[in-house]
């Protein structure tokens, strides 16, 4: 069904200003387009909604019944238009996104609180999921991007680098280690040491640069757990020192610890932000994007 908006408008402003000439005037028409609209929505309506005389205008029964729910159409299409108008700006709009858990403690946190600033009335939603599960929920339209560990990607996802993030050894203040501003990883070979494993893709990628027969390495990975915050709250109990991302420390939470460069070699991994080929991102993701994205 074909809906008049034209023809309601002018109807609503002929009830509002008492005549043709004035509401015409007031939607910048000529008085014969106004009542043409409302010749044409009377007709498509089959009802009588204004009585005209040569001196006068007055509503129907009918038209008296009709003007508040032509008022609240109009008024309800003004409030969707403007809605979606807001959105196309970037003002307004639900985001999702999902990052590997490392990204929120130290990368991603000033750039939402930036971005809450500019959009406060844009909701953020953000999953935080095992690297393998960032492309997927990116694939499955869960989330409209993601921030994820470089490396292979699926065929129809687009990588963006980011940010790199350092592998450190992380220990207690009391341990033999801590003093020491810098380490080989020969020189931690003889200390137990806590590892966060396949989950996050850490174990990985050490293994691709650790692996290597050259370096004539054994490391003692005495405790293997999922996530780096739980190596980190182990090392911080002084179970072991442990080898985590330098992104997953939040700053200043256990004072007590100390952090420790690894070198030769220097082992980063890379976040990156993933979109589908195909996808379009909606105004409020896209600003959220641009923001992460490296200019």
């Amino acid at each position: 069904m074909k809906i008049d908006i034209l023809g309601v408008q002018a109807f609503v402003a002929i009830a509002d200003f008492g005549g043709f000439q004035k509401a015409a005037d007031t939607l910048h028409v000529t008085q014969t387009a106004v009542t043409q609209r409302l010749r044409n929505l009377e007709d498509f309506l089959g009802v009588m909604l204004v009585e005209r005389t040569t001196r006068t205008i007055a509503l129907t029964g009918i038209g008296k019944d009709f003007l508040p729910q032509a008022r609240r159409l109009l008024q309800e299409l003004s409030s969707t238009l403007t809605e979606i108008r807001e959105t196309g700006k970037a003002q307004r709009g639900d985001i999702t996104i999902a990052s590997v858990p490392t990204a929120g403690i130290q990368f991603l946190p000033e750039i939402i609180r930036e971005y809450s600033a500019r959009f406060p009335e844009n909701r953020v939603k953000i999953l935080d999921h095992a690297s393998a599960r960032v492309a997927e929920a990116v694939l499955s339209r869960e989330a409209e991007f993601g921030i994820n560990l470089s490396g292979s990607t699926h065929p129809d996802l687009v990588s963006v680098p980011v940010v790199e993030d350092e592998f450190v050894l992380l220990c207690r203040h009391v341990h033999a280690l801590a003093k020491r501003r810098a380490l080989t990883w020969a020189q931690i070979q003889p200390y137990p040491l806590i590892f966060s494993g396949d989950v996050n893709g850490n174990r990985a990628l050490l293994d691709s640069y650790l692996g290597d027969k050259s370096m004539d390495l054994s490391l003692r990975f005495q405790y293997e757990v999922q996530r780096s915050s739980t190596a980190i709250g182990l090392g911080a109990a002084g179970v072991a020192a442990a080898i985590v991302p330098n992104l997953a420390i939040e700053k200043g939470t256990y004072p007590r610890l100390r952090i420790i460069k690894l070198k030769e070699p220097t082992i980063s991994r890379q976040l990156a932000l993933i979109t589908r080929k195909a996808g379009q991102l909606s105004p409020a993701a896209q600003a959220l994007y641009d923001m992460i994205k490296p200019a």
